[in-house]
């Protein structure tokens, strides 16, 4: 009897098995899951990390697109760097004025064009005039030459006001000196002597940059003034810029 009682007794507190196995135990992390508030205790956490990543995220963004946030830390800066910017209009003062050709000569009245600018549409008597012979070859001249009757030499000025950016020994054309102006235009002042400038050089309109001389490729005229004007980077008629003597 006590035998049977024993049995009864080890039979309840074994665990009850399923096929052989034994039945598994709820856990703690289960029982809690299975409480109805977790899910939406879960959910409202979750939900409050999320906004606050997006608050952050959203303002460091505002300073970063923020224009007024950004003009103060300019301001900011330029007061540090001992300055002030307000687009560059108080820091920088441009003067710009508009100046009209002059003659590229001290005296125009005493100088004539011996070699006039080869135009695509002017007539075959002037194109003869316009091409520069060098051996057996003709080349379309790309600017006027200015000479004196009597072969003396003259003063050559700058025609208008600009930044020397070239001054070379070119061995067909001379010296040669290049000034930049405003507006997309360029002076070249070839068949020199005595040049004046030197690169870089800033130099007001009328300044005498050299005088006239002699060059290979015009040796046939003699002391004169190779002249030419670029506008754009294409070499145009000089004599369309220049005012009437």
């Amino acid at each position: 009897m006590n035998e049977q009682n024993n049995k009864k007794t080890v039979q309840e507190e074994t665990p009850k098995t399923t096929q052989g196995v034994p039945a598994a135990q709820p856990s703690s992390w289960r029982k809690a899951m299975s409480k109805r508030w977790v899910f939406p205790a879960v959910y409202i956490a979750a939900a409050g990390i999320i906004l606050t990543l997006v608050w952050v995220y959203q303002g460091t963004g505002d300073k970063a697109l923020n224009p007024d946030s950004a003009k103060e830390s300019v301001e900011t800066g330029a007061a540090i760097n001992g300055g002030t910017t307000t687009g560059g209009e108080e820091s920088v003062e441009v003067v710009a004025k508009s100046e009209n050709f002059v003659w590229p000569v001290s005296s125009p009245s005493e100088i004539s064009v011996v070699k006039p600018f080869y135009d695509n549409e002017a007539s075959s008597e002037e194109h003869e005039a316009a091409m520069v012979q060098y051996n057996d070859t003709f080349i379309p001249n790309t600017g006027v030459d200015l000479a004196r009757g009597d072969n003396k030499t003259f003063e050559v000025k700058a025609a208008l006001s600009g930044k020397v950016t070239r001054v070379e020994q070119n061995p067909l054309t001379g010296q040669v000196v290049e000034i930049t102006h405003g507006d997309n235009l360029k002076t070249v002042y070839q068949s020199l002597a005595d040049v004046k400038v030197k690169q870089d050089d800033e130099v007001k309109q009328g300044d005498a940059i050299a005088s006239a001389g002699v060059s290979e490729l015009g040796k046939n005229l003699g002391n004169h003034l190779h002249f030419e004007v670029y506008e754009d980077g294409q070499p145009v008629n000089p004599q369309g810029y220049l005012p009437e003597k």
